[in-house]
């Protein structure tokens, strides 16, 4: 690189050395230690799950637990858990999609309009009711379940599609989530603008607010779907017809000894293994809608 230097009324030229690249910070051992400690820890369970639905009842048992035994057991077990009990794994999957989609996005519909109205409005008793949920957060969610069998039970709602659902509509924690990042992400001035330009409060939320919201209604729908997903104590509670059942408590009753039968072991891990497939399916999609940075460059200071 080169500049011109005026002398005398003469250019001359001279050379200006190229900046030093920045010096490359050490790597913290330690800190690189522990998070793969962490990702082991992470990443090891479900690999047993996928090395176990390669064996036999007697191979889970007798060989070492993360050496996988033979490509032809673990087409025996999804075959058999496909058939088993007359093909019912398959109501079990598609009941948990019911009580997970549906939840899911219905709870995320609440929570972001609820956080996104305490964050960017002040009426009365906000302030109030936004301490309510946060109280709510620290409530273990099991104490619920027997109250809410109980309250469901006087409307005869009980053993359907909507007692699992309804319970899980309303998330204190989801509604929290969004109302911090509505205050934060959702600015007053674009709120203005549209208020200028005739657009009523409903279009302000629909059209921007929703829309600035998004990485957070994402990580919102993310967690209600795993939590639905994954949810065993509720439906436990309200069902007793196996036709509705998650997969979470259909395996579980696979389990169970009955009549003198062997517990299908091989055929129940084969199941959580397909369980943990949408689950992976759905982080990885949704995963490009996290932008920390979403609003930069959106308002000029």
């Amino acid at each position: 690189m080169t500049s011109t230097v005026v002398v005398q009324g003469q250019p001359t030229s001279t050379r200006v050395p190229p900046p030093a690249r920045a010096a490359r910070r050490p790597v913290n051992w330690r800190v690189t230690i522990i998070l793969i400690i962490g990702g082991l820890y992470c990443v090891l369970p479900a690999l047993w799950i996928l090395i176990a639905a390669t064996k036999t009842n007697a191979q889970l048992f007798s060989t070492p637990p993360y050496v996988p035994s033979s490509l032809k057991s673990f087409g025996s077990n999804m075959s058999g858990i496909f058939s088993w009990n007359g093909h019912i794994f398959f109501r079990w999957w598609l009941n948990s999609l019911i009580y997970a989609a549906g939840g899911g996005i219905l709870s995320t519909i609440i929570a972001g309009m609820a956080g996104y109205a305490l964050g960017k409005y002040e009426f009365p008793g906000s302030r109030v009711i936004f301490r309510i949920i946060v109280a709510a957060v620290l409530l273990p969610q099991i104490l619920l379940a027997v109250p809410q069998y109980l309250l469901l039970a006087k409307f005869g709602m009980t053993n359907s599609y909507e007692s699992v659902i309804l319970p899980q509509l309303v998330s204190p924690f989801a509604i929290y989530l969004c109302k911090i990042y509505a205050e934060a992400g959702v600015p007053d001035e674009i709120m203005e603008a549209v208020r200028i330009d005739g657009g009523s409060e409903y279009r302000i939320f629909w059209s921007v607010g929703s829309r600035l919201m998004l990485p957070a209604l994402v990580t919102v729908l993310l967690l209600q779907f795993i939590a639905i997903w994954n949810n065993f104590l509720l439906p436990f509670v309200m069902l007793n017809n196996s036709s509705l059942y998650p997969l979470t408590l259909g395996l579980y009753g696979m389990i169970q000894p009955t009549g003198g039968q062997p517990n299908e072991y091989s055929l129940v891990i084969a199941g959580v293994f397909l369980a943990i497939v949408p689950l992976a399916i759905l982080f990885l999609s949704l995963q490009r809608f996290w932008r920390i940075d979403l609003l930069s460059g959106g308002i000029k200071s």
